[in-house]
């Protein structure tokens, strides 16, 4: 395999440099510039600018995340097939950049037809987007960082460039499309425009992210193990506690993004009766506290283990959550309370990739194979269906309630609609952060890591795996 030379340059320690983490940061940004709509957006413009109601929004969304989740686990074993001058992983981000902003164009094209036809369209283009494409593109791009470095300081501080800088995709898209929206005329076609510009930013920053990192990580023993079967990698990685664990903190961590994402722009156009600048300012509030804090969770880390930080972060999510019940009515405490969630939010998303790498170390000392893109499709599998099923949820309870779509016009919603957005937006983040809280105070790998890996050392020396 040839080596690219001059870039991603990494010490012997397993140092990486600053823009080598900025450029892989990077490349979360474009993938969240489009998935942070998809996560957002995309329901409201589904209901309120193409017609389509919740019920039918819903079931593409839950149905499309049975094939996102068998489609992780077959990019999973692809990627630890693939062979290339560039490595396993780091191509895919460049075979996959251009397809994935067409993808994401095409999201926001839904005829106006019949909604059976419309039903169609949707499936299609939803799973052309997500299933393939930013799976194709997101599932290697996280295993990348295992190949990047082995060293867990490195990879922590890839995790926190990675989640520090990935809101700013999601500020991009979510903060200004509304404005743009309403500037390019508020339509179906001011949506389209908006995404194509999306589209072409992720594209440009893609391929900075696939120019500048580097797999560094060779295994000779590895290489003399020959091929591993699907069912020979599934069943070790059955066999790993702390992937189900961190599994599951990445499927609570997509589930709350979507939940605040998918009904707080119902919540401040029906309950705040503002749907231009309220929700913009809200996510950028919440988002840019959330940057702010994750760049200071490697200091707090010095003193703290990484899940000890998840859990403090936790229990002020709640805190936020019971504090907002005291008055959910008002704005300013809204931007109060979302501040203090935010600040909870932070280790959570800090921590949650670097803990992954953690885990395939774990995994190969347990059961001596090294698993990167199946650790990473696994968890990412979790992540999808938690985010499909919550708005998938979102939708249904809205329809129960007797939500009315539109396509632009102004609607005056019933009140069983109003006290639907406000229990979804009060309570549904608390049930989530309740588990979150539990899984991270039964997380122990964080201490036994040092002995893993002196362990892990001395068998690589011997040519074992």
């Amino acid at each position: 395999m040839r080596q690219d030379k001059n870039i991603g340059k990494v010490g012997k320690d397993g140092h990486i440099d600053f823009l080598t983490r900025a450029a892989y940061g990077s490349g979360d940004v474009a993938c969240n510039i489009v998935y942070g709509m998809i996560s957002t957006l995309l329901v409201l413009f589904y209901t309120d600018y193409a017609g389509i109601s919740p019920i039918t929004v819903g079931a593409v969304m839950m149905i499309s995340r049975i094939f996102d989740g068998v489609s992780d686990v077959i990019m999973g074993f692809i990627v630890s097939k693939t062979k290339s001058r560039w490595g396993q992983s780091r191509p895919w981000i460049l075979w996959m950049a251009a397809p994935y902003a067409l993808g994401a164009v095409l999201l926001f094209t839904v005829p106006h037809t019949n909604e059976v036809l419309q039903f169609i369209y949707m499936f299609i283009t939803y799973n052309f987007c997500t299933t393939i494409c930013y799976t194709a593109i997101n599932l290697p791009y996280g295993s990348l960082s295992a190949m990047m470095t082995r060293n867990s300081g490195e990879r922590d501080l890839l995790s926190i460039f990675r989640m520090g800088m990935s809101p700013f995709g999601r500020i991009i898209a979510v903060t200004f499309t509304l404005p743009l929206v309403k500037f390019f005329g508020n339509d179906q076609m001011a949506w389209i425009k908006c995404m194509s510009i999306w589209a072409v930013l992720a594209l440009i920053l893609l391929i900075v992210c696939f120019a500048r990192c580097k797999e560094n990580v060779h295994i000779a023993a590895r290489e003399k193990q020959g091929k591993v079967s699907m069912g020979k990698n599934l069943k070790a990685l059955a066999k790993n506690q702390y992937f189900w664990a961190v599994l599951l903190l990445w499927t609570f961590q997509g589930t709350t993004q979507t939940i605040v994402g998918t009904i707080l722009p119902y919540y401040c156009k029906y309950v705040f009766h503002n749907d231009s600048w309220m929700y913009s300012t809200l996510y950028l509030i919440e988002t840019v506290v959330i940057i702010i804090i994750t760049f200071l969770c490697p200091l707090l880390r010095r003193y703290f283990t990484k899940s000890r930080l998840i859990l403090m972060g936790g229990i002020l999510v709640l805190s936020s959550q019971f504090l907002f019940m005291l008055n959910p009515y008002d704005y300013n405490w809204c931007v109060f309370t979302t501040v203090l969630r935010g600040i909870g939010q932070a280790p959570l998303s800090a921590f949650i990739f670097g803990m992954i790498g953690d885990v395939v170390e774990f995994g190969q000392w347990k059961t001596h194979l090294r698993q990167e893109s199946f650790i990473f499709s696994g968890g990412s599998v979790g992540a999808k269906i938690g985010m499909g099923a919550s708005q998938a949820v979102i939708t249904g309870i809205l329809s129960l309630c007797g939500y009315i779509a539109s396509t632009g016009a102004a609607v005056t919603q019933p009140q069983t609609v109003i006290q639907g957005i406000i229990g979804i937006y009060v309570f549904a983040p608390v049930i989530v952060w309740v588990f979150v809280l539990i899984v991270a105070f039964l997380y122990r790998l964080d201490k036994k890591y040092p002995v893993i890996m002196a362990e892990l050392g001395e068998r690589e020396a011997r040519g074992e795996m």
